[in-house]
């Protein structure tokens, strides 16, 4: 028997190849499909399953092509009601792989239809689960997302979570392994830890959710603090994995047309395509196309992209660093966004030397920056998550989170000359990005963030530790 963690750090997503006897079982699936393809090629293996743990909302997942491309079934727990050709399995239905077997454990929670898998060994032991947004390292998943209007609440759902919980999950053997769909970063949970595989006896003794002495009442309360609003991407995420989505190819064949600068300002103005700018952010700031959005590749990328876009009809003109098109459409497809129309031939360097208009960022040192706050109080904006604000932060600093920057754009001056920073340079990239787009260009962005400012003498709060927020 063989496991394979498919680790993919930009959506912080675990998809799992198992195999058996040259059988071989896929578990939540990326969009691009070669991989398992390959995998499989080389243990001379054939995919016979293709599991869902629940229709996800932060991913479009890769079971349709994977199952065109294989004849496998596409496997879902109860409760799901896709428009494609499925087995909706029953709860404790088992599937032999090889001579592994993989039994379907319905744990509604995070949404009803959330489906743990667990893997029994050729023994009949029970060996790992499978516990997509049910379990996570350290949390468990968000009760928020599948509401419907009048039918279920979150307190609902994160009750259903409970029951699920302790009536499939904790009365398995403290050795038995759990494998996430998540990890740190996902929108998807609150807390989870960076590490991406443990045992259940550890999360018994760790996670805060799987407390044995916890009340219903108590969880509800815990799991249900402090969410903060999904992304607004999510639910086109579920109708496309519900309903379908186009074929990867087609949207990389669309999505990685070399368009020359005449022929990549022309299709900007005549389709009202975001110019999406996804080199590094030091480039951006030595020059960008005007108006056009920084979401550098080398970051969360596609998550920020369904956060600050939201619309995945939305069309998309790229401007890449060279060789690294395909990545971006690719990338973009990952969570929707297929409506790639090309990317910029020749790069950035070519928009300048065809003598286009181009514009900049300022920035400044963090040491420049202490100079500056020595002599005088500046408006300062933190665009870091408020849990990083609130655990420290620069003393008299703003904090617009990056997440809602459109909900904040009145706070910033008019006029007046500002700063903006957030950990390490990425977001507030970012958010001069986003500012400028929107006609407000009086900012300077301190480079280095956060953690550069922590090596001055700026004053700044008292630490607190996050986990005690």
């Amino acid at each position: 028997m063989t496991i394979e963690q498919i680790y993919t750090g930009c959506l912080a997503q675990g998809a799992y190849y198992i195999e058996s006897k040259g059988e071989v079982a896929i578990i939540d699936p990326l969009r691009e499909i070669k991989p398992y393809l390959n995998r499989a090629k080389q243990d001379d293996a054939k995919i016979k399953y293709i599991f869902e743990t629940h229709f996800h909302a932060d991913f479009v997942s890769g079971h349709i092509t994977l199952a065109k491309a294989t004849e496998a079934p596409i496997i879902f727990g109860p409760n799901a009601n896709p428009t494609f050709d499925a087995i909706i399995a029953k709860d404790g239905q088992e599937f032999k792989l090889g001579d592994v077997t993989i039994v379907a454990l319905h744990t509604p929670g995070h949404t009803m239809e959330s489906t743990t898998y667990l893997l029994r060994d050729k023994n009949g032991k029970d060996h790992a689960i499978f516990s997509g947004d049910t379990l996570f390292l350290g949390d468990v998943g968000r009760p928020d997302l599948a509401q419907k209007m009048g039918e279920l609440t979150e307190k609902d759902l994160a009750g259903f979570l409970f029951d699920s919980l302790r009536e499939k999950i904790m009365p398995l053997s403290d050795d038995v392994i759990v494998y996430p769909a998540h990890g740190a970063g996902s929108a998807c949970g609150k807390n989870m830890m960076k590490e991406t595989v443990d045992t259940l006896g550890n999360q018994k003794e760790m996670n805060y959710a799987l407390r044995s002495d916890m009340t219903k009442e108590e969880f509800i309360e815990e799991v249900t603090d402090g969410l903060l609003p999904p992304p607004q991407y999510f639910p086109d995420n579920v109708k496309m994995n519900k309903e379908g989505y186009d074929d990867i190819d087609d949207v990389l064949k669309r999505g990685t047309q070399a368009l020359s600068p005449k022929a990549f300002e022309a299709a900007a103005n005549e389709t009202g395509a975001i110019v999406l700018d996804v080199r590094h952010q030091d480039d951006f700031a030595k020059g960008h196309i005007p108006r056009s959005i920084f979401i550098g590749l080398d970051g969360s990328f596609a998550p920020w992209v369904g956060a600050l876009i939201a619309d995945v009809k939305q069309p998309i003109l790229l401007v890449a660093p060279e060789g690294r098109e395909e990545e971006a459409v690719t990338r973009l497809s990952r969570v929707g966004f297929d409506n790639t129309l090309g990317y910029l031939k020749g790069g950035f360097e070519a928009w300048k030397t065809s003598a286009f208009d181009y514009d900049v960022v300022s920035t400044i040192s963090a040491e420049t920056f202490e100079e500056i706050l020595s002599e005088d109080k500046v408006p300062t904006f933190d665009v870091r998550k408020e849990s990083e604000y609130k655990s420290e932060h620069i003393i008299d600093a703003h904090n617009t989170p990056l997440d809602f920057i459109n909900n904040y754009l009145a706070e910033f001056p008019e006029q007046q000359q500002f700063y903006v920073h957030c950990a390490g340079g990425y977001r507030s990239m970012i958010a001069a990005s986003i500012l400028k787009s929107r006609g407000i260009h009086n900012l300077i962005d301190v480079q280095g963030g956060f953690k550069a400012i922590r090596e001055t003498n700026i004053p700044v709060s008292d630490f607190v530790c996050p986990t005690t927020l």
